[in-house]
């Protein structure tokens, strides 16, 4: 069971998110601003932070600022009455993973949850896992329902980017950008090319589908994704 930390200084609103969660499947901890937060991080293990912003002793940014200072990679949700383009810039700048303007939507704050905590548990095992396929980043392999192969580098890159935030998409000069580097010779037809190699080599593939999205880019959609994401 993932923990998760709460901390807000308004005692409705921190009561409201506890109750959400804990009906989400989630054990929760609170704290009353930063300076408290620490201290419960410091005595407990923590999966994932929901922070507000305006807090007395120690607000969101300064704890935000405080952890990432730190070392800490631990994903960090974002609330705030707030959400002018200052802001906002101002929590991703301290090192915050999302921001969401109060009030909120339940429903939309749960999946944003559940989508960093997908994003983190992937970091740290550096493995995905899509029905019965499984990416292992340290090998470079792709393990299906009929074996296990090892794929090329940027095949595999390029598929584990996409597979890591499916349904969202990524135009070509992304993952040019990111999979080759700003540097590299080749042109955006190469991204066509390692796309059409990854749709033949998991053609049999019912777990997930490469779409293109015209005038746009490519993502990656999961089929038969249970309960648990996977």
């Amino acid at each position: 069971m993932f923990n998760i930390l709460v901390v807000e200084d308004d005692a409705g609103t921190r009561k409201l998110l506890c109750a959400l969660l804990k009906s989400d499947g989630y054990n929760v901890l609170s704290a009353q601003d930063g300076a408290e937060a620490l201290e419960v991080l410091d005595k407990n293990h923590v999966d994932l932070l929901v922070i507000d912003v305006m807090m007395p002793r120690m607000d969101g940014y300064t704890l935000t600022e405080q952890l990432r200072g730190g070392g800490s990679t631990l994903p960090m949700l974002m609330l705030s009455a707030k959400d002018g383009a200052a802001d906002v810039r101002h929590g991703f700048v301290v090192g915050i993973d999302d921001y969401m303007k109060k009030p909120f939507d339940v429903e939309e704050l749960l999946l944003r949850i559940r989508a960093l905590l997908r994003r983190a548990k992937i970091a740290t095992e550096k493995k995905i896992v899509a029905g019965s396929v499984t990416l292992d980043y340290d090998s470079l392999t792709v393990t299906t329902d009929k074996g296990r192969e090892t794929l090329p580098q940027k095949e595999f890159l390029l598929l584990f980017k996409l597979l890591s935030y499916p349904d969202v998409v990524f135009t070509r000069l992304q993952l040019m950008d990111e999979i080759w580097g700003m540097d590299a010779e080749s042109d955006e037809h190469t991204v066509n090319v390692h796309i059409n190699r990854l749709r033949t080599r998991f053609a049999h593939c019912d777990d997930f589908e490469i779409v293109t999205v015209r005038g746009l880019g490519y993502k990656a959609v999961r089929k038969n994704v249970g309960e648990d994401g996977r």
